[in-house]
């Protein structure tokens, strides 16, 4: 974790007048960050967190990993055995390959461009927003009550959205147009298309001019040019483009929280405006016993211009990441997912219970989380205490996980889940399924730490509650965002005999 966040916050060496607007066009005040971004995402994610465990597993053997010298230092200073020679060629190859990458991705543009000069019937959007890394289960989906909790839906009914919009897009392919009363929801392709043969002049003739400037910088040790060029080449598209056709507002959800691309400074020096939301609350690292452990890494290299959070702890969040000087908006529970399918019939004395469902060690163990937590001696204990005790008292739990993740499950949750299946008590909820109906079906919900569950169940005012089977959780821990952590077996039965289950049985 410290080798992290040193990698996060060192500046690297990138002076500002040994940059190229050519390749950073309006974020070029940005670069550095930006490419401290960049490498975040491509360099210093899952695959380096492996790199870095095998080398201490195998007795400290000398590391070779696709990282910037200053970084190849860093690591060193914490302790690990680095091949600077291996390394340096590792690198060398990853540069080459991302100057080849824009390359590739400048002649694919303009040969689209090239096509779209000849397609008649272009599709028009009018005032829009694009909501950037969506999956089919994010989009409106009309359910067996005409409601749908995703977050395009959301945003449609948030009170401050941009006003007289006409389309809401995403780049979601093998979905039909749909509607949401008024506003088209439409696919578009991610990359914007040039449609005018004066812009796609000017692009090919940028195209030809960053890939020299990329390739002559790569040689005398201006790396960033030709690692940035694939970006650089959204970013072109962006600026040359009529600004009629960009977006009123690109919206990105927290899984991208660590790079801010590079486009989106073109966009928004266009009139665009840029806005990264949450759709979580579980970011922070659990307190120990010591206190609070440093922020995650990835956070703090953030620099959005405006935040949409859930309540005021997740803004203070933000504060103490990036500074007091964030743009940040307050608007509760931000729907995200949802599925069309029935609920199955639910009733009254209903727990709703959502847990995280443990990994593989193999991929668990890469993440480096500071306080391994979400493993099957825990996980598994909080469902079958909850269980336990809901059969004890009469009470139905509705199970729902937080989310598909296939074979990578670990086999001894699958196995406990598999067994407790057929239990008359439970009713097991589809991963897919917005929280927010089972919560609105429920009379009590329980949570594991620290899971945004809780926070929608307490907005719709539902007693709502963390179960911690380990005692590792700090009950003052501010990541709970004031829900009560309830500690151990023999608390849990306490709840289950006090005035709020027995007003709500």
């Amino acid at each position: 974790m410290d080798t992290k966040i040193s990698l996060t916050n060192h500046v690297l060496d990138i002076p500002l007048k040994k940059t190229s607007r050519i390749i950073f066009g309006a974020g070029i005040l940005n670069a550095e960050l930006t490419v401290r971004q960049f490498l975040l995402v491509r360099s210093g994610g899952f695959s380096l967190n492996a790199a870095l465990l095998k080398s201490l597993g195998n007795g400290e053997k000398p590391i070779a990993f696709h990282l910037p010298p200053i970084w190849r230092k860093i690591l060193a200073s914490h302790g690990f055995t680095v091949s600077q020679f291996r390394s340096a060629m590792v690198w060398q190859g990853f540069l080459v390959a991302c100057l080849g990458y824009g390359v590739i991705q400048i002649l694919k543009n303009s040969i689209n461009g090239f096509k779209s000069l000849f397609v008649k019937n272009k599709k028009v959007l009018g005032r829009h927003v694009y909501f950037i890394g969506l999956t089919k289960n994010e989009l409106p989906k009309s359910g067996f009550d005409g409601k749908s909790y995703d977050v395009i839906s959301w945003y449609l009914q948030w009170p401050k959205k941009l006003s007289n919009l006409q389309s809401a897009c995403h780049s979601v392919w093998g979905v039909s147009p749909t509607t949401l009363g008024k506003v088209a929801v439409v696919p578009i392709p991610k990359e914007p298309t040039l449609t005018r043969l004066n812009q796609l002049l000017n692009f090919v003739a940028w195209g030809l001019v960053a890939t020299t400037i990329a390739t002559i910088d790569l040689l005398r040790g201006r790396w960033w040019h030709a690692l940035m060029l694939s970006d650089a080449t959204r970013s072109c598209m962006v600026r040359l483009q009529d600004t009629s056709e960009l977006a009123s507002e690109y919206l990105f959800h927290n899984s991208c929280a660590s790079y801010r691309p590079l486009w989106t400074y073109e966009a928004e020096s266009r009139g665009s405006q840029v806005t990264f939301y949450f759709y979580s609350t579980n970011c922070e690292p659990f307190k120990n016993y010591n206190g609070y452990p440093p922020l995650p890494y990835s956070w703090q290299a953030m620099n959005w211009s405006r935040y949409l959070v859930w309540n005021e702890q997740q803004a203070d969040f933000i504060r103490r990441c990036v500074g007091s000087q964030a743009n940040i908006e307050i608007v509760g529970p931000i729907w995200f997912s949802t599925t069309a399918a029935k609920l199955p019939s639910l009733p009254a004395n209903l727990i709703a219970v959502f847990d995280i469902q443990p990994r593989r060690t193999s991929i668990y163990s890469g993440l480096g989380v500071p306080i391994e937590y979400y493993i099957p001696s825990i996980c598994n204990q909080f469902i079958l205490d909850i269980h336990d005790l809901a059969l004890q008292s009469n009470w139905i739990m509705a199970w729902k996980c937080k989310r598909k993740i296939g074979s990578a499950i670990h086999p001894s949750y699958n196995n406990m889940s598999l067994k407790l299946a057929s239990s008359l008590n439970l009713v097991s909820i589809d991963p897919d399924t917005a929280a927010l109906r089972v919560i609105e079906a429920s009379a009590i919900v329980i949570s594991m730490p620290f899971t945004s569950t809780a926070l929608i169940a307490r907005s719709l005012g539902k007693p709502s509650y963390y179960y911690d089977p380990s005692g590792l959780v700090q009950k003052d821990d501010r990541a709970a965002h004031g829900i009560p952590v309830i500690s151990g077996r023999e608390e849990l039965l306490q709840l289950f005999h006090s005035d709020v289950f027995l007003k709500n049985s």
